[in-house]
C-alpha cells in the first residue's frame, strides 16, 4: 500500500512562535490578524485543515490560503495584508508640490486678508485655481485632501515660531564677553561665602509697564460645594503703571531694587547711587546690562564721571537680553508675588514689590549661568 503523503511543515523561529502565541489571544490586535495567528498556530501544532476551519470558523479554502502563504513567505509576512495599489494615484506629485508651495506662501500675497492659511481657506483657493494652474485633479479638492497632502510632508506653514533676529554685527564678540564675565564669577564663587571680590558683578535691567490694577468688587474666598477657587470680578480699574529697576548680585543673590513711575536717566542714576552706597568703596561694581538709552545718556555719563573707576559696563548685544541673568529674577517675581496681584493704589503696588524684594533677600539664591558652549566653539 502506498503511504500517506506528508504535508509540508511550517518552520517557525522562537520569535515567531512567541509572536503567534501572543497574537492568537490578543484582544486589541486586528481580528483578521488574530484569526490568521490561530490558523498558523494550530497548523504548526499538527491540526488538519478541516479541524482548523471548524475551530476558527473559516472555510477550508481560506484556511488553506493562509497556510500556503505562510509556507511561501513566512509566518510573520503572512499575518499582514500586503500593500497594493489597484490604480495609479489621481493626484500627481507635481500637484501636491503646488499645494505645499501655496501653503508656504502668505494669503495676503493672493489678495486675502489673512496672514496664514487655514485648511478651509487653502482648500477653497486650490479648487478655484487648480485648473488654471494645470492641476485639474485638484479641481474638487476638499479640506481633508489638502490636509492629507500637507500632513505627508515635514513643513508646517500654518504655525508661526518667533525668533530674535541678530541685528548686532558684533553679536558673537559681545556674547563671548558676557559669558567670560559669568565664567569669571563662577570661579570667584568657588572661594566660599567669606570671599569678597575686588570686582563685584551685578546684573541690571528694568521690568517696565507693570500695571497697578484694583478690584471693583471684593474677591470671594473658596466655598465648599459652591466654588472651589477664589472668585474675582471680571471688571477692574487701572491705576497706572510702574517700572522695576533691579540689580542682582551674581555672588550672593542680593537684590537692589527701585520701583518708579517712569524709566528715565534720573531713575537709573538713583539705582546706581543705591549700588554705590551698598557696596564697599574699594570695590569696582561691574554692571551687566543692555544698551538702553537711560544707561548711555549724557546725564548718566555725567554721574559716572563723578565716580571714576567705580562702575564698569559690560553691555549685552542688541536683542540679546536673554544673556542677562537678571531676567531669571524677573521671572521669579512674576511667578511668585506679582502673580494675580491686585492693589488699591499705586503706592500699595510699590510697597508690595519692595516687600517681595525683602523676602527674596531674606533667603537669597545665587543665579548661575551654566552653558558655556559658545566659549568652547569660539
Amino acid at each position: 500500500m502506498a503511504g500517506k503523503s506528508k504535508r509540508p511543515a511550517l518552520k517557525l523561529t522562537v520569535e515567531e512562535i512567541d509572536q503567534l502565541r501572543q497574537l492568537r489571544d490578543s484582544r486589541t490586535a486586528p481580528w483578521r490578524e488574530v484569526q490568521r495567528a490561530r490558523v498558523l498556530w494550530q497548523y504548526h501544532s499538527g491540526e488538519s485543515v478541516a479541524v482548523i476551519a471548524r475551530t476558527v470558523k473559516m472555510t477550508r479554502k481560506s484556511v488553506g490560503k493562509w497556510i500556503a502563504r505562510a509556507l511561501a513567505v513566512g509566518a510573520t509576512a503572512a499575518l499582514k495584508d500586503a500593500y497594493h495599489r489597484p490604480k495609479a494615484p489621481v493626484i500627481a506629485e507635481d500637484a501636491k508640490a503646488w499645494v505645499v508651495h501655496l501653503a508656504c506662501s502668505k494669503p495676503k500675497e493672493f489678495g486675502y486678508a489673512a496672514e496664514v492659511w487655514t485648511r478651509n481657506s487653502l482648500a477653497r483657493h486650490v479648487r478655484e485655481h487648480a485648473v488654471g494652474a494645470g492641476h485639474p485633479s485638484l479641481g474638487r479638492a476638499a479640506k481633508a485632501t489638502v490636509h492629507r497632502i500637507l500632513a505627508a510632508q515635514p513643513l508646517h506653514p500654518e504655525k508661526v515660531t518667533y525668533y530674535s533676529e541678530r541685528r548686532d554685527p558684533d553679536f558673537e564678540a559681545k556674547m563671548r564677553e558676557v559669558l567670560l564675565v559669568y565664567q569669571e564669577v563662577a570661579l570667584q564663587n568657588q572661594h566660599g561665602d567669606g570671599f569678597q571680590p575686588i570686582v563685584v558683578t551685578v546684573s541690571v535691567d528694568e521690568k517696565p509697564g507693570l500695571q497697578a490694577i484694583a478690584n471693583t468688587a471684593p474677591d470671594l474666598p473658596p466655598v465648599p460645594s459652591k466654588h472651589p477657587t477664589m472668585g474675582r470680578d471680571h471688571e477692574y480699574k487701572r491705576l497706572g503703571t510702574c517700572s522695576i529697576l533691579a540689580a542682582l548680585d551674581l555672588h550672593n543673590g542680593h537684590v537692589t531694587a527701585r520701583v518708579e513711575r517712569r524709566h528715565r536717566s534720573r531713575e537709573f542714576i538713583a539705582l546706581l547711587k543705591d549700588l554705590d552706597h551698598f557696596y564697599p568703596a574699594e570695590c569696582t561694581i561691574r554692571l551687566v546690562l543692555d544698551n538702553h538709552s537711560a544707561h548711555l545718556s549724557k546725564e548718566t555719563q555725567a554721574f559716572l564721571a563723578t565716580r571714576p573707576n567705580r562702575f564698569k559696563y559690560v553691555l549685552t548685544p542688541k536683542h540679546g537680553s536673554w544673556l542677562n541673568i537678571v531676567e531669571t529674577l524677573f521671572g521669579k517675581m512674576a511667578r511668585t508675588f506679582l502673580r494675580h496681584i491686585r492693589v488699591q493704589s499705586w503706592e500699595e503696588l510699590r510697597d508690595r514689590i519692595l516687600k517681595g524684594v525683602e523676602e527674596i533677600n531674606a533667603a537669597p539664591v545665587v543665579h548661575r549661568w551654566k552653558k558655556f558652549d559658545a566659549l568652547a566653539s569660539g
